[in-house]
C-alpha cells in the first residue's frame, strides 16, 4: 500500500502550527449577505471541513477595500469593522473543530464582474482580460476594459490591504493569504499582455512583480510576528487557463525571490496541475520552482485528490503542503478517508449549478 504519511506530519508555517499538511485550497462560493457579511451558513460550510480533518483552511477571496476589489455580487468583505466581525463566528467555529484558517484577501481588478461599490473597474492598464465572464458567479459577456490605476489609486489598494489584515487579525484569523494569482489585480500587474505600464511596474518581471512585493512586506510589517502571512500565485486565470509566463524559469525565479524577500512565511502554488512541469523547457513543477527560489514555506494545489500524488510531492521536497480545491469539494472529509483506506464520493456538480453557491446539503452534518 502507497505510504501516505507525509501527509500527516505536523508542519509549522510563520507562527502557525498544523496538525497536518492537508489544506482547504480557496473557493469562490458567493454565499455573503449583499453587504458582504459571513454568515451562520457559510461557518457551517467551513465548519464542515474541519471536522473533516483539514488541518488548515483557507478561505474564499474576501475583498479588502470599499472601492475597486470586489470582484462578485454576494462576495464576502473585511474592508469593514462589521465585515470583520461577522468573520469571528466562522473562526470560532473551525478552531472548535481542531484546524486552524486563514483569510483569503483578494482585489479583483480588472476581473471584476460585480461590485456594489462602483460600476468600474481598474487594472495596470486600459486592457481587458481575456475570455468572458462566469455565469455561474452572476457573471455574463467579456470583461470590460478598466481604467489605468493611478499610483494614488494604487497606495489606496496597499492600504485597503493592510487594513484587511488587520481586520483579519482583530477577527482571530491565523494567517492571511494575499491573492496574487488567477487574473485578479496583483496577478494583471504579473501578467505581460495586461500590463503595457512604462513606470517601476511595468516591463521587467522585477517590476510587474513589484506591487504585489510592496503588498505582501505592508502586511507583514503591519500584523506583526504571531500572524501567518503568505501569497497565491499562479499562470493560469480565471478566464485564461492557457496562459505561461513567457520568461520560463528566469521569470519564476525572479517573481518568487521578489517574494520570497519580502519576509512572508509562505508562498501558495496554484496550476493545473501540480505535477506537471511549469514549462515546456524546464522539468521542474512551479511549486518545487517556489520552493527552490523564494526560500520559504510552499502550498502546492493543482488536481492532487489522488493521495499518493500528493504525498510524493511533499516527499520529494516540491511542496511541503498539499491544498485540495474540487476534491474537497467532493469529499468534505478526505483527510479521513485516507487514514482509513475509505473510498473517495464522486464530485456532485449540482455544487456549481445555477450558481457555485453554498448548497443546502453542503452544510455541515450533524455530530
Amino acid at each position: 500500500m502507497t505510504d501516505y504519511t507525509p501527509l500527516w506530519h505536523p508542519v509549522r508555517i510563520g507562527s502557525t502550527d498544523l496538525d497536518n499538511r492537508v489544506a482547504l485550497a480557496p473557493m469562490t462560493r458567493i454565499s455573503a449577505t449583499e453587504d458582504g457579511h459571513a454568515t451562520e451558513r457559510m461557518a457551517s460550510y467551513y465548519r464542515r471541513f474541519a471536522r473533516g480533518g483539514f488541518g488548515l483552511l483557507i478561505t474564499e477571496g474576501i475583498y479588502p477595500d470599499t472601492a475597486h476589489s470586489q470582484g462578485y455580487l454576494h462576495q464576502p468583505g473585511i474592508a469593514t469593522e462589521e465585515q470583520a466581525q461577522s468573520w469571528a463566528m466562522v473562526v470560532d467555529g473551525v478552531h472548535a473543530a481542531g484546524a486552524k484558517i486563514f483569510a483569503q484577501l483578494m482585489h479583483a481588478g480588472a476581473q471584476s464582474q460585480g461590485n456594489r461599490f462602483v460600476h468600474s473597474s481598474v487594472g495596470p492598464s486600459a486592457v481587458a482580460p481575456k475570455g468572458e465572464q462566469l455565469g455561474f458567479y452572476r457573471g455574463e459577456g467579456p470583461f470590460p476594459v478598466p481604467a489605468e490605476i493611478t499610483p494614488a489609486q494604487m497606495q489606496e489598494v496597499r492600504d485597503g490591504f493592510v487594513r484587511a489584515a488587520l481586520h483579519a487579525q482583530q477577527a482571530g484569523f491565523d494567517g492571511v493569504e494575499i491573492h496574487g494569482a488567477n487574473g485578479y489585480l496583483l496577478d494583471q500587474f504579473l501578467t505581460d499582455y495586461l500590463n503595457q505600464r512604462t513606470d517601476n511596474y511595468g516591463g521587467s518581471p522585477e517590476n510587474r512583480v513589484r506591487f504585489a512585493a510592496e503588498i505582501c512586506r505592508d502586511i507583514r510589517d503591519a500584523v506583526g510576528p504571531d500572524m501567518t502571512v503568505g501569497i497565491r500565485i499562479s499562470q493560469s486565470k480565471v478566464s485564461d487557463p492557457d496562459h505561461r509566463w513567457s520568461g520560463g524559469v528566469e521569470e519564476a525565479e525572479a517573481i518568487f525571490a521578489a517574494l520570497g524577500a519580502t519576509g512572508i512565511d509562505f508562498v501558495h502554488t496554484t496550476e493545473y496541475s501540480a505535477t506537471a512541469p511549469a514549462f515546456e523547457d524546464a522539468a521542474q513543477t512551479l511549486a518545487a520552482l517556489a520552493k527552490q527560489y523564494s526560500g520559504v514555506t510552499v502550498i502546492a494545489n493543482g488536481k492532487l485528490d489522488d493521495p499518493a500524488s500528493a504525498a510524493s510531492l511533499l516527499a520529494e521536497g516540491s511542496a511541503d503542503l498539499i491544498a485540495l480545491g474540487k476534491g474537497a469539494l467532493a469529499n468534505r472529509n478526505w483527510p479521513h478517508l485516507v487514514r482509513n483506506n475509505l473510498e473517495f464520493g464522486e464530485l456532485d456538480l449540482s455544487v456549481f449549478a445555477p450558481l457555485a453557491d453554498v448548497k443546502d446539503w453542503e452544510l455541515e452534518e450533524s455530530a
